[in-house]
């Protein structure tokens, strides 16, 4: 689903008045267009509040491991890891659809072995943005319960993390709030293409990024997502 700036306002008002308990968390993953069982696919953070949480000086911490994903997240012994071939489409999905503005993205990051033992301190690339649309005049973003898209044709077989984020921008002058969540996936029947650009995370996001921060109400016409470019094949 998608929203404009001007039509959401009263709800982010009213969204702001539930407090912590009211945040999303990007708590299952599935093969196709399906809604899975709630961290039988994903790693479940330790932090209820969803966001990663902020250093002692009320900021986050962009060099924390715990950006990979989230805190309580570095391994993922308890979860199962989703069985896909390379091009198949997965859906990760929330306990409630997001509603702060701002990017949601997709980064993958291949295993040494398997995906339960990660911790996610090798490559990562990115595969997809949901960035802004700005084709009607103001800015639409994509807002939603769930978020599909497809493994690359191209990438070797083997286990990977597959990593969303949303990177919550609603507030100027404030803070960007993170949600991060990781699913453990094995791809079978792909290809041999090493992929470009990749990134360390923590390293990849810094405070001086363009779209780091944004005024998103007031003369916002261009974004840019932090992070490297999708890869494709």
């Amino acid at each position: 689903m998608k929203f404009s700036v001007s039509g959401i306002a009263a709800a982010t008002a009213a969204l702001a008045a539930q407090g912590a308990s009211g945040h999303y968390i990007f708590q299952s993953l599935a093969a196709g267009n399906g809604k899975g069982t709630p961290y039988q696919y994903v790693r479940q953070n330790t932090n209820m509040n969803s966001p990663v949480l902020e250093s002692a000086g009320g900021l986050p911490d962009l060099n924390s491991n715990d950006m990979r994903c989230n805190v309580g997240g570095a391994t993922g012994g308890s979860t199962q890891t989703l069985a896909l071939k390379a091009g198949d489409a997965f859906t990760f999905s929330l306990d409630q659809a997001v509603y702060h503005q701002g990017p949601v993205s997709l980064y993958m990051s291949k295993a040494p072995g398997t995906a339960a033992e990660y911790d996610g301190s090798g490559p990562w690339f990115k595969i997809k943005d949901w960035a802004p649309d700005f084709s009607s005049g103001q800015a639409v973003w994509t807002m939603s319960g769930s978020y599909t898209y497809n493994i690359p044709k191209c990438i070797p077989d083997g286990e990977y993390l597959l990593r969303i984020q949303s990177l919550a921008i609603h507030n100027p002058g404030s803070t960007p709030q993170w949600y991060i969540e990781c699913g453990q996936v094995a791809v079978s029947g792909g290809g041999s293409t090493t992929p470009s650009p990749t990134v360390s995370i923590p390293g990849a996001f810094k405070t001086t990024d363009p779209g780091y921060t944004a005024n998103i109400y007031n003369n916002f016409k261009s974004y840019i997502v932090p992070g490297p470019e999708p890869f494709t094949c």
